[in-house]
């Protein structure tokens, strides 16, 4: 009997603790236990911050706000997944993914904080008021931009519509992003902003007719489609002032879509996403394998997706990241800098060994101070991930190449670390990439907002480097990746053309090599080699040139940044629109651009938007109202005011009143009339731009001058871009 007795004994207690644990496992976050092996790290490994008040949740004090995303237990199995199994509808038939089932739903959310007063000081330069001659000189500039704006626009209407691209040569209609028209919502706020308002209207009408369940491809890039159709419909609300409400539920349509992305057990999202597999109730969980920038850039387009309509779940949703962020950012091989490759399953982001802030790395940099200013300085996260990484970047990323010119400039390179080595030895690879070029508007814009007047110098150096990469290749256009001479001594560095010319033999084999391309210009002074000879339509370089027109009004940036507009559209116009270039550092054999049959959509979203707005008034689209993703769109700023009054509006009449009867935004690039190709004469949105002749006399005395890949990639193909 008594052993009996001590049998129920135990049946009692092994009961209890069943209990117990299912308790313990129904009242937490269930990523947390799911992988029985611990293989995975916990969600976050730092006590509270004494800035963010945000840590572990699970050793966290009482009173510190709970950032775990708690989830509701009723609707869980055994296994902490969803049991609730529905197919929503909107009541047009249409699946409705805000109805549809979190897997692991979040219970206690991280609301968006408070804006700080008085804490963003104002960052654009007062522009005095300009001369007659000068606001001439101007607005046929910007005449010239609208007028090759209109003539791709005109080609992916007649050619494209509602598919994602026109091809520039074929005319065929393309479909990369899934068919859900990316050039027609990338281009929506440029159409607003140069006053093209039937366009637009009829643009916004059109949007009705994109499905976000019926797709071309069943693999859909989030990162791209943030970017490219969330921030294009915030920001088309945004620029007209919210007269057009349809803009804003098209982007909670998108943004609910994308939400199911981040339902995973560690909420971290799905970033090359089988959405169909999701809309079906399938279990997901974030890569092991993905690139930096598609995890941490998603901030500045949730964060506004929730301050426009006051729900807190998108802003939840990238809170978490930041966490993640600020929590293992001085833990990497390069403290301070995420490398390309993270793992976003096991919620690592240490592991990984090429450093670079250019492609695959770039928006997430790029995001930290314009987040700071979005949230109106009511999160010091951002500001304390900026600075701790711009610090590295000065140490490890930013060079000083080697020119015969002696410019001082920089460039942002790449850095190799496993850990091995000690962080002082390593040794820069003098790479320079056209996407990093965005590096000196960056630089600039944190250097304005924390008023550290030195960094500003840096940005504008980074700049002049980008703008030399166009002012030293033959076409004018700087190529997609080059490489260069480091100076061994960034303050004294004088032009060794033995030391050039030795680098250049070593990269290209052989001293007949280097002779033949040194001499047909391919590689000019100073650059040793071209790894990738394409310009596809990018927009950094002029993005960097027009963010540093803004902050300083440096006189000498519009008179360059009108020599790089003629230099790309001479060598991409094409008859239907634009062209990207398979090598922009030759002509081909019959003298003729080498064009590739692509436009992508930052063409008309990014590239003539920020030339357009080069030469645009100053208050269209300020920075101090405004900050821009990185699709060029303009998500407005806390205490933003709309005016009622758009500056391109006046900018119209401006222009109209200046060149009288030329046809609005159908001019060549010296301000003459478009012709069409039969007669000369000029006909309304049918015109090619004339290719611009004698600028120089004409105008004035000129100085001269993101794609979703079909499935994630392996850390094998992110680290084997590096080289040690």
């Amino acid at each position: 009997m008594a052993a009996i007795t001590l049998n129920k004994r135990k049946i009692v207690v092994l009961i209890a603790g069943l209990v117990l644990v299912t308790l313990l496992f129904t009242t937490r976050y269930p990523s947390e236990f799911y992988d029985t092996t611990q293989t995975r790290l916990r969600p976050y490994l730092e006590k509270p911050s004494k800035t963010t008040g945000y840590g572990d949740p699970y050793t966290s004090s009482k009173d510190t706000p709970d950032a775990a995303p708690l989830v509701d237990t009723d609707r869980l199995d055994s296994d902490g997944i969803n049991t609730v199994k529905t197919t929503p509808k909107t009541d047009n038939g249409r699946f409705n993914w805000a109805k549809v089932p979190q897997q692991y739903p979040v219970r206690k959310l991280v609301e968006l904080p408070e804006p700080v007063a008085n804490s963003i000081p104002r960052i654009q330069h007062a522009f005095d008021a300009e001369t007659s001659s000068a606001k001439q000189i101007r607005l046929a500039r910007l005449e010239a931009v609208k007028g090759n704006f209109t003539h791709a626009w005109e080609g992916y209407k007649k050619q494209a519509w509602l598919s994602d691209e026109v091809a520039p040569l074929s005319g065929n209609a393309q479909n990369p992003f899934g068919g859900w028209a990316a050039t027609l919502v990338d281009s929506l706020d440029t159409l607003w902003m140069m006053g093209l308002y039937e366009d637009f209207e009829e643009a916004v009408e059109a949007i009705d007719k994109i499905d976000f369940t019926d797709c071309a491809i069943d693999e859909i890039n989030v990162f791209e489609t943030t970017i490219r159709y969330l921030g294009g419909f915030l920001a088309a609300y945004d620029i007209s002032g919210g007269k057009f409400p349809q803009l804003l539920t098209k982007a909670q349509e998108i943004g609910e879509m994308l939400y199911v992305a981040f339902d995973t057990p560690n909420r971290m999202p799905v970033t090359r996403w089988n959405f169909k597999a999701a809309a079906r109730g399938e279990r997901q969980e974030a890569h092991q394998s993905m690139l930096v920038a598609e995890l941490g850039s998603f901030s500045l387009e949730f964060t506004r997706l929730s301050q426009a309509t006051g729900d807190h779940r998108f802003y939840d949703a990238i809170a978490r990241i930041t966490d993640l962020f600020e929590s293992q950012q001085m833990k990497t091989h390069l403290p301070g800098l995420f490398s390309v490759g993270v793992n976003a399953r096991d919620m690592n982001l240490m592991e990984g060994t090429g450093f670079t802030i250019g492609g695959m790395s770039d928006s997430t940099f790029e995001y930290l101070n314009k987040e700071h200013i979005l949230l109106g300085g009511g999160s010091k996260q951002y500001k304390t991930i900026y600075e701790r990484s711009f610090e590295a970047m000065k140490k490890h990323i930013f060079y000083r190449p080697m020119t015969p010119e002696n410019r001082s400039m920089l460039f942002a390179g790449q850095v190799h670390s496993s850990g091995s080595r000690p962080v002082a030895k390593l040794k820069i690879d003098p790479e320079a990439q056209h996407l990093s070029c965005y590096a000196g508007g960056m630089v600039g814009i944190g250097a304005k907002l924390f008023g550290t007047r030195e960094d500003l110098e840096i940005a504008k150096q980074l700049n002049e480097g980008c703008m030399w990469g166009y002012e030293s290749f033959p076409l004018g256009i700087m190529p997609e990746i080059i490489h260069t001479v480091p100076c061994e001594d960034s303050s004294h560095c004088p032009w060794d053309e033995a030391k050039w010319k030795q680098s250049v033999y070593q990269k290209q084999g052989s001293t007949t090599a280097g002779d033949e391309k040194m001499q047909n210009g391919q590689i000019p002074k100073g650059v040793t080699n071209v790894d990738d000879a394409r310009y596809i339509l990018r927009p950094e370089a002029i993005e960097s040139v027009w963010i540093l027109y803004r902050l300083t009004g440096d006189p000498s940036l519009p008179d360059r940044a009108w020599s790089m507009f003629n230099s790309i559209t001479k060598q991409t116009t094409t008859k239907i629109a634009h062209a990207g270039l398979s090598d922009c550092t030759q002509l081909g054999s019959n003298g003729k651009p080498i064009w590739q049959d692509r436009m992508e959509s930052f063409w008309t979203a990014e590239t003539l938007k920020y030339f357009y707005l080069m030469f645009a008034d100053p208050e269209l689209c300020s920075l101090d109202e405004f900050v821009l993703n990185t699709e060029a769109h303009p998500l407005r700023r806390p205490g933003g005011v709309a005016k009622e009054t758009v500056k391109g509006t006046a900018e119209d009449k401006d222009s109209q009143e200046s060149f009288g009867s030329l046809e609005k935004g159908k001019v060549d690039a010296l301000g003459s009339p478009m012709r069409s190709e039969s007669n000369g004469s000029p006909e309304k949105d049918k015109g090619m731009p004339i290719e611009p002749q004698g600028k120089e006399e004409s105008i004035g005395s000129l100085e001269k001058g993101r794609l979703g890949a079909p499935a994630p990639p392996t850390k094998e193909s992110i680290e084997g871009l590096y080289r040690t």
